[in-house]
Order: C-alpha cells, then structure tokens, then sequence
C-alpha cells in the first residue's frame, strides 16, 4: 500500500462515521489522486477552478469534487455542470451567479455559507449578521438552483489551539443560530466544513460534518 493510501485508510479508520472526509488535492498530481482512490477515497477538495478543470477528466468518474477555495463570478459557469458541493460562497453576487449558471442547465448545486471566524483579514467570508441580512431582504428564496447546506470556516493559522477552539466553537454557533432560525424544517441544513490537517481533531470534538485535510494524507504541498 502507497503512503498516500495508508495515511487515508489510517485516518478514516480514526473519524467519527458523521464525518465526511475532503482530501485536499489542491498542487499535487493526478497520480496522487488515483492512488486515494484505491482505498475508495472519492471526495477531493480543489481550491482553483483551472487546476480542477486540468484534473478531473483524469480520475474516475464518480469522482465528487468540492471548491473549497475563492470562487470569482466569472468561473462559475466552468464548475456548475460536474461541481458536487461548492464550500466556500462568500458573498450574495456569488451565489447569485451560481443560481443563475445553474438555471440555465436546471441542475440544483449544493453550497456552504462560508462565514469568517479566523482573525486574519485575508480569509474569505461572511459575518453572520451578512447571512441574516441576505436570507432576510435580498430574495434568498429565489435561489432555485443553489442548495445551501450548512456552514464552512477556517481557523485562525496559529499554535494557539484554546484560540482555534473558540473560533469552531463559535462556527458550530452560528450554525446552531441558522439552522433554528432559518432552516429548521430543512433537511439539507447539516453541514458543518471545518478542521484541516494542524487542527481537524478539535474540529470534531466542537461538531465538525466535514474536515478537509491534505498535508496528512498528501505529505506538504509542491
């Protein structure tokens, strides 16, 4: 067994059942991707649509992709048609651009609310008080074509893990405040995208559906 297929197969076997797991795939090769599919890894995270584009005629088909990086406006119409989960929609004019590339193909695309939680000011996403405003005033349930499934976040990059804690605990928060206010009765609100490779096990003690992890299955990026 490669070490790419025993470091899947060894952390698998060490996740919950409730939780999904993206292999990042993000710079490294197809070979490498072929070889996660061995031990019937089918999730891949991908941050930049031309890498993705390059990549998924490559691998099987049943391959599910996932855009966990920025997305501009202008790339959406690339990704719609195979995309299984955009996590990182950051802003009404993308999801809106989303719904509308989706219409025009009628395929319902599923998305994550990215919502910023880390103190960096370069990370992407939204403030809660955003999403409420959105969901309130701006027509969110003329999204047709988008279904919105949970949340997705990213840590603060530090060695302070009692930081990290608190910044998931508040994501599984906000989560909480959405789902009752917003999307009790609907079934496809269970999405939690939080935890990487420096971080995933606390993660998952604060509610984590979904940890996207490269460097430990991978080893360090290119």
């Amino acid at each position: 067994m490669s070490d790419i297929a025993s470091n899947i197969t060894i952390l698998r076997s060490e996740l919950p059942s409730t939780v999904k797991l993206v292999a990042v795939s993000k710079t490294k090769p197809v070979q490498d991707i072929i070889k996660a599919c061995s031990t019937g890894q089918m999730c891949f995270g991908e941050n930049r649509v031309q890498e993705l584009l390059n990549k998924k005629d490559h691998v099987p088909l049943n391959v599910e992709w996932h855009l966990i990086g920025h997305l501009q406006t202008n790339k959406v119409k690339y990704v719609v048609p195979f995309i299984s989960m955009i996590q990182s929609v950051d802003s009404f004019k993308l999801i809106s651009a989303i719904n509308a590339e989706a219409s025009k193909i009628e395929r319902v695309v599923n998305c994550l609310l990215q919502i910023h939680i880390a103190e960096e000011e370069t990370k992407f996403g939204f403030s809660i008080d955003e999403i409420e405003s959105i969901i309130e005033n701006k027509g969110f349930d003329n999204l047709n074509y988008v279904r919105v499934c949970g949340v997705m976040g990213m840590a603060t990059f530090t060695d302070n893990y009692n930081q990290v804690r608190k910044e998931f605990i508040s994501l599984r928060k906000y989560f909480e405040k959405l789902k009752t206010g917003y999307f009790d009765h609907d079934i496809n609100f269970r999405e939690i995208s939080m935890g990487m490779s420096g971080d995933y096990k606390i993660a998952i003690e604060e509610g984590s559906t979904m940890v996207r992890i490269g460097n430990l299955l991978f080893g360090d990026r290119i």
